[in-house]
């Protein structure tokens, strides 16, 4: 029979047969679209006639179609619905990719045909996106290695490799200790909690087979049970879980597996003649030099630790009002902070959330994106990978844009966070290809579900990922939507978060899950007053997180990563109570492949860029200026990595930002 990963897709806008494919059918899918991936690059490079733009370049951006459409489907069930069977072909897999793409980079015909089409690039008389993707492609290859010969060029095939088996490990050791941990509760130890969360944990204690509700490494059942138990041993017991990811010894521990990753990947590049890692890594991002990022990051870090110092002696100060006597520690932190909120802000959560049903957030990210691009979003009758999963069709003035696919509930077969990837990034090349975007996120189920307003905010930033894979207008697949500097990639995705805050947006979507009553002023007014609230606390420990990861990078590879990591910790005073977003054994973006390794900065980076940038839309007009949303369109949504980040950006604003919009939207610009 046809796999049906390999035949032709006669299903609605091309989609993946869901319903026919098997756990059994991706090996021989995999393997077959990496032979004949493998029969194309080589006949690239025997190809007897002369290097030309069409028959290399173009010839290579078209080579792994089917192997494109067969790991995208793949890897994006693998993440975001495991079985033990993708779990093993991942594992089977990762060396088998990364020997496929050294194959490619080693193939020195092929890397001559680039070579010259380099050296021959004024002459071709390209278009500015052809010459882009030939700059692109060339670096990519020095960068892979193809300049190396003998000895170096082999050893870094086998570290790329090795690396390639332990960011796989490191996923799959994380994601199997957030699977299998959970803490059960009696009726009893339920006081205080909100209704949602106690919801929450009698569905999750379902999923896990238990008579009743538990706590689980779900981030959107374990904040909230940090925010409202007043029970401060169970918060204890739990949040030490949750810190503990990755670092509980045995088979899924991943301390091993951080050391031997950094080691690795300062070897990869002393081979290729980098001072550093991060030295490597930063040379094709906007910072350029990790004295740049580190820059950057100390000039938010002074007033982020001020502040949380400050409100450290707020929250101490109310555990001494109840009794409670010893430091303030890490499980304490949200639920006084709660306390405190509630009482400067009469802002409740529980009173909140029924204002931020799930399906009304989803209908507002569409709504937002219709007044800004003229974007409309029909559901779709179709089959899925899983039923919590739902997908519209995208248009503009009738015609076909994208498929857009939600999947927004936490499960065990999850991985955690949220995410946005594609299933079939757009180009031009070869025919019109129209993407097929997902978002994945992690929140707790309910009837109906109702978010907090971080979930809210996770739910717009990852639509702002998926408006720049929606919007892509570009030739070449290797530079559409998201592929651009990993510290501009964020930049659609947090500037879309801006929406969520404009108050005609709230009163018109914001409205009780059981009355459908809109959002009272006197709330939206204290939701919209409280933004900056606890900044001090969220910047910290994203700050501490990006240090860290820059300090591992930069410089020699410390033999103990927990040992390092308490030293950068020490140098800048990392406040007590306050723990890493993002600690080594669980640092998931650093560790489970190098996407964000010496990168995890760029979020801030982006968020220079995007406080800024919705500065525009402000003084053009408002959040919905056309004129505004129309440059937005064209020179960063639809341009993927067409250009460098800062002429698209100077290209939208006029000039670069600096760090004083950022300062002031997280309320730090007034901190002594």
């Amino acid at each position: 029979m046809t796999n049906p990963l390999l035949s032709n897709w006669d299903t609605p806008f091309q989609l993946p047969p869901f319903d026919a494919i098997t756990d059994a059918d991706f090996a021989p899918a995999l393997d077959a679209a990496l032979e004949e991936g493998r029969a194309a690059y080589q006949a690239i490079a025997e190809t007897p006639e002369a290097p030309t733009f069409a028959n290399t370049i173009e010839a290579m951006e078209l080579a792994d179609e089917t192997l494109d459409r067969v790991a995208g489907v793949f890897f994006n069930l693998a993440g975001s619905d495991a079985t033990p069977m993708r779990e093993a072909l991942q594992r089977d897999y990762a060396p088998k990719f990364s020997a496929y793409a050294s194959e490619i980079t080693n193939n020195r015909a092929l890397w001559q045909r680039i070579k010259t089409l380099w050296e021959q690039r004024d002459r071709l008389d390209l278009t500015p996106e052809q010459a882009r993707v030939l700059m692109l492609t060339h670096r990519s290859f020095v960068r892979a290695g193809a300049a190396l010969e003998g000895a170096a060029a082999d050893r870094l095939t086998e570290v790329k490799s090795r690396l390639a088996v332990l960011g796989t490990s490191f996923m799959q050791n994380l994601l199997a200790d957030e699977r299998e941990w959970f803490m059960e509760l009696e009726e009893a130890d339920l006081e205080g909690l909100p209704d949602f969360a106690i919801d929450a944990a009698r569905a999750a204690g379902e999923e896990k087979g238990v008579d009743g509700p538990v706590v689980t490494l779900s981030r959107s059942i374990i904040v909230p049970f940090l925010q409202f138990s007043p029970r401060r041993d169970l918060r204890e017991t739990a949040y030490k879980a949750w810190a503990a990811r990755g670092a509980n010894g045995g088979e899924t521990d991943n301390l091993g597996i951080a050391a031997e990753t950094l080691a690795l990947r300062e070897e990869r590049a002393g081979l290729l003649g980098y001072d550093s890692f991060a030295a490597f890594k930063l040379e094709t991002e906007m910072a350029k030099t990790p004295d740049a990022v580190r820059d950057l990051l100390m000039q938010v870090w002074e007033p982020a630790k001020a502040q949380a110092d400050a409100d450290a002696e707020t929250l101490t100060q109310m555990m001494r009002d109840e009794g409670v006597n010893g430091d303030l520690e890490p499980w304490d932190w949200r639920y006084y902070a709660e306390k405190r909120r509630k009482a400067e802000h009469d802002l409740d959560e529980a009173a909140l959330k029924p204002y931020l049903q799930l399906d009304a957030m989803i209908e507002a990210s569409f709504d937002c994106a219709n007044r800004l691009f003229g974007l409309e979003f029909a559901p779709l009758d179709v089959t899925l990978y899983h039923p919590d999963a739902r997908a519209w069709e995208v248009t503009r003035n009738g015609a076909h844009i994208a498929v857009f696919i939600g999947d927004y509930f936490a499960r065990g077969s999850k991985r955690s966070g949220a995410w946005c990837s594609a299933m079939r990034s757009q180009k031009k090349l070869g025919g019109d290809t129209r993407p097929i975007v997902v978002n994945v996120c992690n929140f707790a189920k309910g009837d109906p579900a109702l978010l907090s307003y971080d979930d809210a905010r996770t739910l717009f930033h990852e639509f702002g990922h998926a408006l720049h894979q929606m919007l892509s207008d570009v030739t070449y697949g290797s530079i559409s939507g998201t592929s651009v500097a990993r510290d501009f990639v964020e930049l659609p995705s947090q500037l879309y978060e801006h929406w969520l805050e404009v108050p005609e947006v709230l009163e018109k979507h914001a409205r009780h899950a059981e009355t459908g009553a809109a959002m009272p002023k006197d709330l939206l007014d204290r939701l919209l007053a409280a933004q900056t609230y606890d900044m001090g606390f969220q910047t910290v420990e994203y700050v501490a997180s990006a240090l860290v990861d820059l300090d591992f990078h930069d410089g020699k590879t410390p033999a103990d990563p927990m040992a390092a990591q308490a030293e950068t910790l020490g140098r800048i005073g990392m406040p007590h109570a306050i723990g890493m977003r993002h600690a080594t054994p669980h640092f998931a973006h650093v560790f489970a492949g190098d996407g964000y390794s010496s990168g995890y900065y760029s979020y801030m980076w982006s968020e220079v860029m995007d406080a800024d940038a919705f500065e525009a839309f402000e003084e053009a007009g408002g959040a919905f200026d056309a004129e505004m949303a129309r440059k937005l369109e064209t020179f960063i949504l639809s341009a993927g990595g067409s250009q460098e980040a800062d002429a698209l950006y100077t290209a939208f604003r006029g000039r670069m930002p600096g760090v004083e919009a950022l300062l002031k939207g997280r309320g730090l610009d007034q901190v002594a």
